[in-house]
């Protein structure tokens, strides 16, 4: 054997391998990834809520001077902030209501981006991305949701209906 076919050899299986292991991340079952997904974007909203209730005067006082929505009042603002804050989570964790849970927390990041913090699109940008997906896919196949679908036939999650691809 020549240099140049060992060479082709190795190369071959190199390709295959990196194929193999191509192959065997596409079949991880989207239920696997909802779960971290719906984690995050909960971890994420729920140490907002509890920054603001450490120091409920410090937060209002923010709502006031800092995070200035327009056509809200400053109290009502953080009332409701914290509210949607403390209750998606443990929705999201749960799986139930997971895809108007996401589209709530991206109206909310979408205020947050556009009158709290502009220069924060990075952030921003990653969670949106995470609920993009929840919103699109729902919270698959481990999560209230799916079972209230198995039950009685909703569209609460559409995973047990996509055609595989």
């Amino acid at each position: 054997m020549t240099n140049e076919s060992q060479s082709a050899a190795r190369e071959s299986t190199l390709n295959n391998r990196i194929r193999n292991v191509i192959g065997w991340l596409e079949r991880v079952p989207y239920t696997v990834l909802a779960v971290p997904l719906r984690l995050a974007v909960a971890t994420i909203f729920w140490n907002s809520a509890m920054t603001k209730l450490a120091d409920w005067n410090a937060a209002l006082q923010l709502f006031r001077e800092d995070y200035r929505l327009p056509l809200l009042p400053p109290e009502l603002a953080a009332y409701l902030a914290v509210s949607i804050e403390l209750s998606t989570p443990v929705l999201l964790v749960l799986g139930l209501a997971t895809r108007p849970v996401a589209l709530l927390l991206l109206g909310m990041t979408t205020v947050i981006e556009v009158f709290v913090y502009p220069q924060a699109w990075p952030t921003h940008i990653q969670w949106a991305a995470m609920l993009l997906v929840l919103l699109c896919r729902g919270a698959g196949k481990w999560s209230l949701d799916y079972l209230i679908d198995k039950r009685f036939g909703t569209v609460a999650n559409s995973e047990s209906r996509r055609p595989v691809v």
